[in-house]
Formats: C-alpha cells, structure tokens, sequence
C-alpha cells in the first residue's frame, strides 16, 4: 500500500450553494435512502479529513460506525475541537446560546480542561483501535500569533495529545518570521507542520514546503480565492477555486518527491465549492499516476471535462463491458 494519500477536507456538503449532491453524489432527490455518502466517498479515495469534530466533541459511537462504513485500510484525519484552537470562537458561540453571563466565566468556560481532553480521546478511540486514525490536526486562526503564551499552550497542546500523530496549521507571519524556533518546538513532539497553499497576504505564513519530521507530512490546498477570502457572502464563497493543472502539477512534483522521505504522506483538497475538491484530488493523483477508482457520475465529468478519460462513468463502463 502506498504511504502517499489524497483526499479532501470533508466529504458531507448538503446544503448551499456549495454542495455535492448532483455533482459528485446522485442529487438527493431520487436516490435510494440507503445511499450513504461516506461509503460512496471511500470507493473513491482513501483518507479523509473531518472537520465536524471542529464545531462538536467526537462521539465513540459516530466514529464507530465511520469504521463500519469504509473499507479496511481507509484513514481518517481528525481536526481537533474548536475549544482547543479557537478558543475565542467558542466563546462567542456561548454568547449566542447562554443567558447573558459575567465574561470571566465565560471565558474560563471557553478555556478547554482535562474533561474535555478525555472526552476528544474518548470520541476517537474507535478509529485508533481499528487502526484508521491518520493524524489530528491543530488548526490555528490567522490571528494566534507566535508569542510566549502562544507558544507555551502550543507545547502543552502537543504533550496532552502526545499518543497522536498531530499535524499543527499555523497561519500568521510570526511563525514563519521566527522559523528555527517553530521547527524545533514542532520538532520537540514530532508533530507535522502543515503546508497549505492560500491566497498570500501582508500577514500570511510563508512556508518551503519541505518536511519537518520523517514520520508524516501533512499538506492542505485551500484554494486561491483572494477576492472572497475576507469578504464573502457565505463562508464557503471563499473556497469557491479549482485549480488548474498547471497549477497542481507543484504539488505533484511535491508530493511525488516528499513521499520517499516520509512515512506518510496526507494532501487534502479544502477547495470543496461545488465539489472542486474531489476534481482536484483526482486530478493529483491522475497526475502522479495512482489509480483513480471509483465510479464517477456524468455530471461530475461534464463539469470536470479535464478529467473525462481519467475517471470510470456508468458510460464508459458500459462501452467497455
């Protein structure tokens, strides 16, 4: 089995304008109700990140039945709960469902604590018992700069989850800024210092692409979308990009370097407007010549006409059989 893997950030897109449904799934209408998306989603690829554990505490009996649902050999990557990342966030999420409450405890009620660890350890042990558990991922906002507090939580963060490949994104300038000191507290735990491809601006990380440690390399393509990327409608406005070819072909070539000097080697696809995610997914690992399985329905093709005899339709299965 190969230790390089592609997929994409998510694989359940309902509703908005940015869903799946009549792209890469059968639209919802007319579909059998045992249709499930995540087991269609793993007859394609091979790994996926979640990011429903961002907004909710992973649950033993969801991720559970994830395992019932994929076919051995399949990894989940898992993004830690918003309450360690975010902490901010969380707070203004109880803020709109609490009573109006003093800050202070608001704010020591956004602060995350040992339950809450055993609770996130507690919700993904099923995936690390069948032996899916990719790596978690730290996603941190643009705005957790690199300071001493920041840096001292970081370490902590890192210990708590120590059992865990952990994969740490890191968005402000400030950590790039102080590049030897990052790369040797993520060194220190053995943890990946994501790569990801976003529109660059005055504050953003700058990033060589080049593995950190040899156990795993984690990289996550956001999309180029700098028009929406701060002001937007919708938040999923801002992931609306496909990448071209030419485009990607940087991080086939990257992809196809790194994997001989890691163990593992995780790209995802969070582009995921209208399903440019999985387009782009298949077209990496078109590119880097890794079978594309799967059967791909006609109106993904007719939108990804790039990828028509790349991908198996139920067309050109017939003229084949």
């Amino acid at each position: 089995m190969s230790n390089l893997r592609i997929g994409t950030s998510g694989w359940n897109y309902p509703t908005g304008e940015g869903t799946w449904n009549g792209v890469f799934y059968p639209p919802r209408r007319g579909r059998p109700k045992s249709f499930d998306e995540l087991s269609y989603y793993a007859e394609h690829f091979d790994t996926v990140e979640v990011n429903s554990t961002f907004y909710g505490q992973p649950r033993a009996d969801v991720t559970r039945r994830w395992v019932e649902r994929t076919p051995a050999g399949f990894e989940f990557s898992v993004k830690l709960y918003q309450k360690f990342t975010h902490p901010r966030m969380f707070k203004e999420r109880l803020e709109r469902s609490l009573p109006p409450a003093d800050d202070d405890v608001l704010s020591e009620l956004a602060r995350p604590n040992a339950a809450d660890l055993d609770d996130f350890r507690r919700g993904i042990e099923p995936l690390a018992e069948a032996g899916r558990m990719g790596a978690l991922l730290a996603q941190f906002p643009p705005s957790f700069k690199s300071g001493e507090a920041e840096r001292t939580y970081l370490v902590e963060l890192l210990r708590a989850f120590r059992d865990y490949p952990v994969a740490v994104e890191l968005r402000h300038k400030s950590w790039s800024d102080s590049f030897d000191d990052t790369l040797a507290l993520l060194n220190a735990s053995q943890a990946a210092w994501v790569q990801i491809d976003e529109p660059k601006f005055r504050l953003s990380i700058r990033q060589n692409y080049l593995p950190n440690v040899q156990g795993f390399y984690y990289m996550r393509l956001h999309g180029r979308n700098a028009a929406n990327w701060w002001k937007h409608d919708k938040a999923e406005d801002r992931y609306d990009y496909l990448y071209s070819p030419d485009e990607l072909q940087e991080f086939t070539d990257l992809a196809g370097a790194a994997k001989t000097l890691v163990k593992k080697f995780y790209l995802y696809a969070n582009n995921h407007f209208s399903a440019k995610s999985v387009a782009n997914a298949a077209m990496i690992k078109q590119q880097l010549g890794e079978p594309l399985a799967g059967e791909y329905p006609e109106t993904f093709v007719q939108q990804f006409p790039q990828l028509a005899l790349a991908v198996k339709t139920e067309k050109t299965r017939s003229r084949i059989g």
